[in-house]
């Protein structure tokens, strides 16, 4: 199972190069429009710049939420037991499930209604921006389920 997740990890980071790729290319049109006159000034740009930027975001939210890396807060002091540590880590690992729950449970009803939507310049279906909300939870619920486990061998003092 870990390495269909370490497979889905290593996708969304390609997914989140490729986005980064695809923002350089609206930006860097809406700047070049405004200081060479032959480039037209197009409008689409700044619409599909903001929706890739919503698309980094969440795939950038995810890996990192994999990587133990976000949603995390030094104001506590440094356990000195490995299951203190354990149960600090899963309580925090909580709050980003119930964010995950949100994101999923109020994310579908986003989707279905993104299903009969465009977006009003590049006339893109709206299903396509609104789904980056219900798979970024579906995804960090995976990722937390992973350190889950990793976090009861903690507590239970079979890793490190």
């Amino acid at each position: 199972m870990r390495t269909l997740i370490d497979l889905y990890h290593r996708f969304l980071k390609l997914m989140l190069g490729i986005m980064m790729t695809l923002l350089l290319v609206p930006v860097s049109m809406q700047i070049f429009s405004r200081y060479v006159g032959f480039i037209p000034r197009y409008i689409w740009t700044e619409e599909l710049a903001r929706f890739c930027f919503i698309w980094i975001i969440l795939l950038g939210a995810t890996i990192a939420v994999r990587d133990g890396t976000h949603f995390t807060a030094d104001f506590l002091p440094h356990p000195k037991s490995r299951r203190l540590e354990a149960v600090i880590r899963i309580v925090s690992d909580f709050a980003i499930f119930l964010v995950a729950l949100i994101f999923v449970l109020w994310g579908w009803p986003l989707v279905q209604f993104g299903l009969i939507q465009e977006s009003e310049m590049a006339e893109l279906p709206m299903v396509y921006i609104y789904a980056a909300w219900p798979i970024a939870g579906l995804s960090w619920i995976l990722f937390l389920g992973e350190r889950f486990v990793d976090h009861v061998r903690l507590f239970r003092g079979s890793a490190t």
